[in-house]
């Protein structure tokens, strides 16, 4: 009988030095106002959808944006969610995208793709904590876990 080994890099997990900055996250609107620095001025043009990366303390450790769309929708992938929450060894998690038209209502998308992150999240023992869907206007926002939605 023939054995075979599998041919798996030695990888080590170690901490790597970023520049992020780090910022104790407990409330939406710090929430929002952090992920803000990442949009720029498409906000009111494309929506794209982010992820903020939280360790046990709720202090920041990384984020990604995960996809750029068109004017009305775009795509996220789950298993790309997954890859980089895993990989910065998040504890929680918290997703943002922007509604160029600055409309704040969670369509049935928005609402399905947070329950298929947190159960595919959650699975990995990682919390979703929140989702926000932003407007152009800095102020303007809308938290799912503030609305009781997460």
């Amino acid at each position: 009988m023939k054995t075979y080994k599998a041919n798996i890099p030695n990888y080590s997990i170690k901490k790597n030095k970023t520049d992020i900055k780090k910022v104790k996250i407990t409330l939406s609107s710090e929430a929002n106002k952090y992920i803000r620095e990442f949009y720029y001025e498409d906000i009111d043009v494309y929506e794209s959808f982010y992820l903020l990366c939280l360790n046990n303390a709720n202090n920041t450790i990384g984020y990604v944006k995960i996809s750029q769309g068109g004017i009305t929708s775009t795509v996220v992938d789950v298993r790309v969610v997954l890859k980089y929450a895993i990989e910065s060894l998040a504890t929680s998690v918290i997703l943002a995208h922007n509604h160029p038209s600055g409309t704040l209502k969670p369509s049935q998308a928005d609402k399905n793709i947070t329950d298929k992150l947190n159960k595919a999240l959650s699975y990995h023992d990682i919390k979703l904590l929140d989702h926000l869907i932003l407007a152009p206007d800095p102020n303007s926002y809308l938290s799912f876990a503030d609305e009781g939605l997460v």
